[in-house]
């Protein structure tokens, strides 16, 4: 490894050593019918299942809502999920959480299905005025005192990795903001990954979550490495995104790989089920990558992109209120984010174009 990522060359006050924290993972074709068996053996009695309207009738939920019935475990359904939630959907999932009585969460759909469940199984655990957990300086950016119950995730799109990472995005209606909450805690406990689910995305879907997966690993392979960041004092003040690593640069890379080979064809050919279902890998080794040493400028750029644009109506996205899918408000930074951070370290950059 060259340029500043040498892992093994000594930094004078930089971190010596990172960690590798990863969701447990469940991959393949109809493994959705575990949920039941797989919420049993987390202990839960009584999940929240967590969707959309749109998703909640269709074939993926009601295999979920029959497995738990068949393992013996009571559901509460919640499918008002909005597409890029905010902090006021937020809070009404964590109402309806907080009378559910429940003691887990299943979450069924995209990155906004499995973020929503994230907060409401974060301020049902611990409640507190909203913006305590929220990231400095948006909002307090409180530490999550501990562990939170036991959220199962189960992605319907291969685009945010969100069932293996620990944060958590909403707009912040009064600031007209993205923002979000980012903690070792909110990481699912488990994620059940079926690629089924992608074979009737529409194809700009499968573009824009694509497009994420791209960024994620790209991303994260080219982020500041772990050794230039201060030590820290202790295990516990080690953060969640660390700085790129010998453990995420391997996700990264075959991440990139897979997107390469086989984003184009699962875009234009939507019979193509081997390259979706490439696609839902990559899209899970892009997110424990990331998940661990972070996203940097891209993804920055996109908040402020999705917090401005509100009159935009993606092709294949539901119509009842306009949004810019995260991927696309992602994607049309990076090229001018990546020309500017080559610069500084040619090599990663001229790796991710090789492996894509």
């Amino acid at each position: 490894m060259t340029c500043c990522h040498n892992y093994f060359a000594t930094v004078e006050g930089g971190e010596e050593a990172f960690s590798v924290d990863v969701s447990a993972i469940t991959y393949g074709a109809g493994c959705l019918a575990e949920a039941g068996e797989q919420a049993r053996a987390l202990g839960i009695g009584r999940i929240a299942l967590f969707t959309d309207k749109r998703l909640a009738a269709t074939e993926h939920v009601e295999k979920v809502k029959k497995s738990l019935t068949a393992a013996g475990v009571d559901y509460a359904l919640y499918d008002e999920v909005k597409v890029e939630p905010t902090d006021v959907s937020f809070q009404a999932a964590t109402r309806f959480a907080a009378e559910a009585k429940v003691d887990g969460f299943i979450s069924v759909g995209g990155g906004s299905v499995m973020d929503t469940a994230k907060a409401a199984s974060l301020y049902t655990t611990y409640p507190a005025d909203f913006l305590a957990y929220v990231n400095a300086p948006v909002g307090e950016g409180r530490p999550v005192p501990g562990p939170l119950r036991p959220h199962i995730a189960c992605p319907t799109t291969a685009g945010t990795g969100s069932e293996c990472t620990g944060v958590t995005v909403f707009d912040l209606l009064s600031m007209k903001a993205k923002t979000g909450i980012a903690s070792r805690m909110l990481r699912p406990a488990l994620a059940l990954i079926d690629p089924l689910t992608t074979h009737t995305l529409p194809k700009n879907v499968i573009a824009c979550s694509a497009f994420d997966v791209l960024s994620h690993a790209l991303e994260s392979y080219t982020a500041m490495p772990f050794t230039r960041r201060a030590r820290s004092k202790t295990p516990g003040e080690r953060p969640m995104s660390q700085g790129a690593n010998p453990w995420s640069d391997l996700g990264c890379r075959e991440a990139l790989r897979l997107a390469g080979e086989f984003m184009v064809r699962a875009v234009n050919d939507p019979s193509d089920h081997e390259a979706r279902e490439q696609l839902m890998w990559a899209s899970t080794l892009a997110g424990i990558a990331f998940g661990n040493s972070g996203v940097h400028v891209p993804h920055g750029m996109a908040y402020a992109v999705a917090g401005l644009v509100r009159d935009y109506q993606p092709e294949g996205y539901p119509d009842d209120e306009p949004i810019i899918p995260h991927g696309m408000s992602v994607i049309v930074n990076a090229p001018s984010v990546f020309r500017n951070t080559a610069r500084a370290c040619p090599e990663r950059h001229l790796d991710g174009a090789k492996w894509l």
